[in-house]
């Protein structure tokens, strides 16, 4: 091989191995949709355009397998490792999950006005809780604050303004990194659903007024 082969070769393990370095554990995700919007032709030939569509964000951390093969637990060990302590899943890794909606949207027979929220998951083994709550959080980990949750560290219940049931399914694949996402949408209603190996776990909502 030529010295500029070489020299190529030597930049691209170079930059490999800085960007592995530069990746944290567990990189940040985005799940999004809109909903409530309409298509709309502004002029005859220009083709539809989606209009007032309002967003629903889901901003989390995205935890990987890297061999785990039973990552939830089972018996009375159910949820603790992944929860490191704290009372409720953080629905992902690191900060508190966050949720912002433009839409209200109703959720176990709840109505979440439109605004930002943290999500949490209480965690029993065949039964998992939706939790939308507007206890304020943590952008950076500050032990010594105990009023504002760092992922479900410090959570306290009597900011929930949401908790829901979710629908609990094992799947016949196993997804490495977990995963948010919006299925089945309509422009009224649709489901949140979430996956990480075996398990998938959904909840669903539509639209207020």
């Amino acid at each position: 091989m030529k010295r500029t082969g070489w020299t190529a070769l030597a930049l691209m393990l170079a930059t490999s191995i800085a960007l592995a370095q530069q990746m944290p554990m567990s990189p940040r995700g985005t799940a999004a949709t809109q909903v409530s919007g309409r298509w709309a032709e502004d002029k005859p030939g220009e083709g539809p355009r989606y209009r007032d569509g309002k967003w629903i964000v889901v901003d989390y951390g995205r935890p990987i397998l890297r061999g785990r093969t039973s990552v939830f637990g089972t018996g009375a060990e159910y949820g603790k490792a992944i929860s490191d302590g704290a009372p409720v899943w953080r629905v992902g890794a690191n900060q508190t999950t966050r949720i912002r909606t433009e839409a209200p949207l109703v959720i176990g027979g709840k109505t979440l006005a439109p605004g930002e929220y943290s999500m949490f998951i209480e965690l029993t083994e065949g039964v998992w809780t939706l939790i939308l709550s507007t206890q304020p959080y943590q952008e950076k980990y500050d032990p010594n604050d105990k009023a504002k949750t760092f992922g479900g560290y410090n959570y306290d219940p009597k900011f929930d303004v949401v908790r829901a049931p979710m629908r609990l399914q094992t799947i016949d694949l196993s997804i490495d990194q977990f995963t948010i996402g919006f299925i089945d949408m309509t422009q009224q209603r649709g489901t949140l659903a979430m996956w990480w190996g075996s398990q998938m776990a959904s909840v669903d909502f539509t639209v207020g007024q």
